[in-house]
C-alpha cells in the first residue's frame, strides 16, 4: 500500500485553492478547496492536516474522509468540508491515476456519455444580456443562467423586478433556456412577488430564492408556484441537505463539490437526491478541478440533469479562467449544449504543475463584494 508522502496547496488566481497529494511511490492527485472569500481560513485547515495525514495510505479514501469530518471533535461548516473536498478530490485522482481509469469507472460505471451544461451571462449587476447570450449561442450552449435582480431591500419598488422579467424574456426569445439566480439576495416580501412574475415565463428554474437558513419561507415559496426551486451551494454535508429532502421544498439540488466534503459526500448526496425524485445540478463556477470532480459523479448518477460550468463567468474575467492551469482545456469544448464524458485516467484532465506553481507566487485571496443600499445598510451580495 503507498502511503501519502506530500499534501501541498497552491493558491491561484482568479480566487482558486488546489490541493496535490503525492504518495511514496510519486503518484500524485490532484484536488480543489476553493471557498470563494474565505481562502486564509481553507489553508489553516490544510496546513494542520497536511502534516497530521502524512503516513497514512492513500487509498483509504473513506478512512481519511472520516477522520476528516469526524476526527476533530467539531465538524461539518464551509471551511471544515471545503478543506475536505480538497483532500478527497485528490486522494480520489491519485487513486484512480494509479489504476489507469477515469474515477467514474470506480463509482459504480457511467450511465451517459455527454453531459448538458449552462454558463452564465450578466454578472453581479445584471444588465444587457443580450449579447452575451448570443455569445453563449456562439459557444455552443443551449441554457444559461443570470442573476435575478441588484440588491433589494427587504421591501422595495416591484419595478425593479420588472428589468428581471424583461431580461428573461430577452434570452428565451433567442431560444435559450434560462435559469435565474435570486443569489439569496431577494427576501421574502419581494421573492414571493418575483417568483409569480416570472413563472408566465417559464424558466429552467429559480435558484436560491431564499437564503436556505430560511427553510419555512422556502417551503412557502414551493408552493405558491410551480417553477422549479434549486439550491444547495451553501449546504455542507448530507445533513444539511435533509431537512431540505423532509419539507420537500426543492425540486433540484445544486451541492458544490468544492464545499460539501468533496467526491465522496458529492455522490452521497446524489443518491440522497434520488431518494426524494429531486434533480441533481452540482453548483460549480470554480475551476477545471472542480468541475473534473463534478463530472464524474454525473456520469453515474440517474437523476442529473445539467452541470454549471465556469467558462468565461464574470469572476475570472481579465484573469485565469476554466481553460487555465490544463493541457488539454479542449475537454471542456461544448457542442449542442453537451459536453463530452472526459476518458482519460482520474479526474479526466492534465494539470499544467508549471502554471499552477508560477502564478500561485504571490496570489492574493479573492474578497467577496458587499452591497449597501441608499441609507448604507448593508445588503445581502
Amino acid at each position: 500500500m503507498a502511503r501519502i508522502a506530500k499534501i501541498e496547496y497552491f493558491r491561484v488566481p482568479p480566487r482558486w485553492l488546489f490541493v496535490k497529494i503525492t504518495d511514496d511511490t510519486g503518484v500524485a492527485g490532484w484536488g480543489e478547496a476553493s471557498l470563494e472569500g474565505h481562502t486564509q481560513a481553507v489553508e489553516g485547515c490544510l496546513e494542520s492536516w497536511a502534516t497530521r495525514y502524512v503516513g497514512l495510505e492513500a487509498d483509504d479514501i473513506e478512512h481519511i474522509w472520516q477522520l476528516s469530518y469526524r476526527g476533530g471533535f467539531y465538524r461539518g461548516g464551509p471551511v471544515l468540508m471545503s478543506a475536505l473536498s480538497g483532500i478527497d478530490i485528490a486522494l480520489w485522482d491519485l487513486k484512480a491515476r494509479k489504476l489507469n481509469v477515469p474515477i467514474y469507472q470506480l463509482l459504480g460505471g457511467k450511465v451517459r456519455d455527454k453531459l448538458r451544461v449552462y454558463a452564465w451571462i450578466g454578472g453581479d449587476r445584471p444588465s444587457d444580456v443580450e449579447e452575451q447570450a448570443k455569445a453563449r449561442i456562439a459557444q455552443g450552449f443551449d441554457a444559461v443562467k443570470m442573476n435575478g435582480t441588484e440588491d433589494l431591500g427587504w421591501l422595495d419598488s416591484p419595478r425593479k423586478l420588472d428589468e428581471c422579467v424583461e431580461r428573461v424574456k430577452a434570452v428565451k426569445a433567442l431560444g435559450l433556456d434560462a435559469g435565474v439566480d435570486f443569489h439569496g439576495r431577494v427576501h421574502k416580501p419581494m421573492a414571493k412577488q418575483l417568483v409569480a412574475k416570472l413563472a408566465p415565463h417559464e424558466p429552467l428554474f429559480v435558484e436560491e430564492p431564499l437564503l436556505s437558513e430560511n427553510i419555512g419561507g422556502i417551503k412557502d415559496l414551493a408552493g405558491l408556484s410551480s417553477v422549479p426551486i434549486a439550491l444547495g451551494e451553501r449546504l455542507h454535508s448530507r445533513w444539511d441537505v435533509r431537512p431540505f429532502m423532509e419539507a420537500g421544498c426543492v425540486d433540484i439540488l445544486q451541492p458544490d463539490v468544492s464545499h460539501v466534503g468533496g467526491l465522496s459526500e458529492l455522490r452521497r448526496i446524489a443518491s440522497m437526491c434520488e431518494t426524494y425524485d429531486v434533480a441533481l445540478a452540482p453548483h460549480c463556477p470554480l475551476g477545471p478541478i472542480a468541475l473534473a470532480a463534478c463530472v464524474q459523479v454525473d456520469a453515474v448518477s440517474a437523476n442529473f440533469v445539467i452541470q454549471e460550468m465556469g467558462l468565461g463567468i464574470h469572476y475570472n474575467l481579465g484573469s485565469e479562467d476554466l481553460k487555465s492551469y490544463t493541457k488539454n482545456p479542449e475537454i471542456w469544448d461544448v457542442e449542442k449544449g453537451y459536453i463530452n464524458l472526459p476518458v482519460g485516467p482520474g479526474l479526466g484532465i492534465e494539470v499544467d504543475e508549471g502554471q499552477v506553481r508560477s502564478l500561485s507566487q504571490n496570489a492574493k485571496a479573492w474578497v467577496s463584494p458587499t452591497f449597501s443600499g441608499p441609507g448604507k445598510e448593508l445588503r445581502e451580495w
